[in-house]
């Protein structure tokens, strides 16, 4: 994965956008020598949309799972303990 400083990248950002979107390549934004974004093709987007969504899925099944065997707090009572 390549590199461009913020400044490049403002530059040449139809560039950078070309190279993502027909090369597939992925490139790395920095400012002062920190990488703070990255610039990479939709379909890279979407895999990782689909990974976080699978693990909420899971994640919320296993929620659902432990509250049917240990049981739930009504709300009521969670408001009441807060000062709510």
């Amino acid at each position: 994965m390549d590199s461009v400083n913020t400044t490049e990248a403002r530059e040449k950002l139809a560039d950078v956008l070309n190279r993502v979107a027909y090369a597939k390549d992925r490139v790395r934004i920095t400012r002062r020598g920190k990488q703070i974004a990255a610039v990479v093709p939709i379909e890279d987007l979407e895999l990782i949309e689909r990974l976080e969504n699978e693990i909420d899925i899971r994640e919320a099944e296993k929620a659902l799972s432990e509250a049917r065997r240990k049981g739930t707090v009504p709300w009521d009572l969670v408001k009441k303990e807060l000062g709510l």
